[in-house]
């Protein structure tokens, strides 16, 4: 069964982490598709909790696996409609702390790059304005 075309589309992804020293790196991911850098994300499958998207699509897309931390940030905006379609849908993006603790990414066809940054670089990169706000928001969480 399909959804209405005015209900949001659900995505979840998340702020990943590791420990450099004192400090923490971020990852981030380019997706040729769009030609932008961006925290990994991605759309939830049919009875899929927020929580387990939001892992599943980290590792799609970067390959790691993560520990769940806490919950960052929620963003909401209108996607852009295929150009055969026209049609602009609500999106509704729920993102998660989340430490990487293995595994190696593989350049594929969804992300062919990813980067591990301080977080002040990765805002710097990061294509869109709302992943601002989020590693922002990130920055204000106590990490285990």
């Amino acid at each position: 069964m399909s959804r209405p075309k005015d209900d949001p589309v659900r995505a979840a992804g998340g702020v990943v982490w590791r420990s450099k020293g004192a400090d923490v790196e971020i990852i981030v991911v380019h997706r040729p598709k769009y030609d932008d850098w961006s925290l990994p994300k991605g759309k939830l499958d049919p009875g899929e909790t927020w929580e387990e998207a939001a892992a599943r699509e980290v590792r799609e897309e970067t390959g790691l696996e993560v520990e769940l931390g806490p919950f960052v940030d929620q963003v909401e905006y209108v996607e852009h409609g295929s150009k055969a379609d026209r049609f602009r849908r609500p999106k509704v993006v729920r993102f998660w702390a989340m430490r990487a603790v293995g595994g190696t990414f593989t350049p594929h066809r969804e992300v062919d790059a990813v980067r591990w940054l301080s977080p002040h670089d990765a805002i710097q990169l990061l294509t869109h304005e709302l992943d601002h706000g989020t590693v922002q928001r990130f920055l204000t969480l106590p990490l285990q």
